[in-house]
């Protein structure tokens, strides 16, 4: 009996973006953008914070074109930073310590 390809459709499979970026990075910086623009009331406040929301939004683009999830990658390797071995290169030469270790 031959096993059952079932074909999984792009549209139902896609990363959650908004304007091209991550939606929740978006929408936060949007939000920033728009209380320091509303909350000051001054033009200098109002260029500042759409210049804000325009240099925020283009890099969290470049970000998602590189790898949709990597917010979620960076906040990982923010949690975990702390278990990160000092010997993670391949190119450094262990002793009879870390031999005996790795056995």
């Amino acid at each position: 009996m031959a096993t059952r390809t079932v074909p999984i459709r792009r549209a139902g499979n896609r990363d959650n973006l908004l304007m091209g970026g991550d939606r929740e990075l978006v929408l936060f910086t949007g939000l920033l953008a728009g209380a320091l623009i509303f909350s000051a009331h001054d033009i200098k406040a109002g260029i500042f914070g759409v210049a804000m929301w325009v240099v925020a939004l283009q890099v969290f683009r470049l970000m998602a074109k590189a790898d949709p999830k990597m917010r979620f990658v960076y906040l990982r390797q923010r949690l975990y930073r702390k278990y990160y071995a000092p010997r993670s290169t391949p190119f450094r030469e262990n002793g009879p310590a870390e031999e005996r270790q790795y056995r």
